[in-house]
């Protein structure tokens, strides 16, 4: 359960930067390029992912 919530959170964060950098027009091409509700939207679904990956983190078992 541990590695899908990894890859989970780790997908949903580069989603999330694509959408962000779509939606402040760094990456062109696209219906939402230089829109707000895609900015917006990218920055949530990647710090969602990063709360993911941090709750992840924390729970594993710590090396002696």
């Amino acid at each position: 359960m541990r590695v899908f919530l990894a890859i989970l959170g780790g997908a949903m964060m580069i989603v999330g930067v694509v959408w962000f950098l779509q939606g402040i027009r760094v990456i062109p091409g696209s219906f939402m390029t230089g829109s707000t509700f895609w900015a917006v939207g990218g920055a949530i679904v990647a710090l969602g992912g990063f709360v993911i990956l941090r709750a992840v983190r924390a729970g594993a078992p710590r090396s002696a």
